[in-house]
């Protein structure tokens, strides 16, 4: 069940059965010569859509523009100052719990955002310590390709190459999600080279093209399709756990 589907008397009367809810969050910055821009956003957009739609959990928006500044070298990249994130991100908690939702489940896409994430959650809780109460919220944040067997199918499915940024992994998600956005392009070489990085200059300067240790020629929507099963099933799982209660479209079964 998706928020931007469903009406006000929806989400009251799924109140009533449950108060968790799903935000996937990402990044929107460049991922390689055949990845998308939104890559980072469409990979937990999409297997958190799939799994709502199968649990009866509510998906919320996405999150979509991160913490990116090392990518602000490559043409459609965006960024956000942690401050600002952090500041977002309590903004987006507070309108949740303001109506009873207390446990809030993000499904993060992009690497360069979980310091920044903990930092809004640090900050959420300060507000009741600070204030000697207890938070009756409960907040996470979960990789989707740190989900339970998530990442033997990546490696399984690319043994050599998938790599650090703009993998081979993220890369089909996002073209098992968007089939008519594939594109076909010539990389050399043929697995990006690895190596650190601080700001967006030194980043286009080390990794010209984009890339970090991957060889993203190798995706496919098929490859996609069958990370995405795999970590919808192992979403649905972490939800049941984290909201305790049973996936409502089973319930009603």
């Amino acid at each position: 069940m998706l928020l931007h589907h469903a009406s006000w008397p929806e989400v009251e009367a799924y109140l009533k059965r449950c108060k968790g809810i799903v935000i996937p969050i990402g990044s929107t910055e460049q991922h390689g010569p055949n990845g998308l821009v939104g890559t980072d956003a469409i990979c937990p957009e999409v297997i958190a859509a799939e799994a709502g739609a199968e649990s009866g959990f509510l998906i919320g928006p996405t999150f979509n523009v991160g913490i990116a500044q090392h990518h602000l070298a490559f043409a459609g990249s965006m960024t956000l100052r942690p401050s600002t994130m952090i500041a977002a991100l309590n903004d987006w908690i507070e309108s949740l719990t303001r109506h009873g939702f207390d446990r809030i489940y993000f499904l993060n896409g992009h690497g360069g955002n979980i310091t920044t994430i903990n930092a809004a959650f640090a900050e959420y809780y300060a507000n009741f310590s600070l204030d000697a109460a207890a938070c009756p919220v409960r907040l996470s944040q979960r990789n989707w390709w740190e989900l339970p067997g998530v990442g033997d199918t990546c490696r399984n499915l690319f043994p050599v190459g998938d790599g650090m940024h703009a993998t081979a992994s993220e890369v089909a998600v996002t073209y098992y999600a968007h089939p008519q956005a594939v594109k076909t392009v010539e990389m050399s070489p043929k697995i990006a080279p690895t190596g650190s990085f601080t700001d967006a200059a030194d980043y286009r300067r080390n990794f010209p093209d984009g890339r970090i240790g991957s060889d993203p020629s190798q995706a496919t929507a098929e490859k996609g399709s069958e990370i995405v099963a795999v970590s919808r099933g192992a979403l649905i799982a972490e939800l049941t756990a984290f909201f305790g209660v049973q996936p409502l479209a089973r319930a009603a079964e």
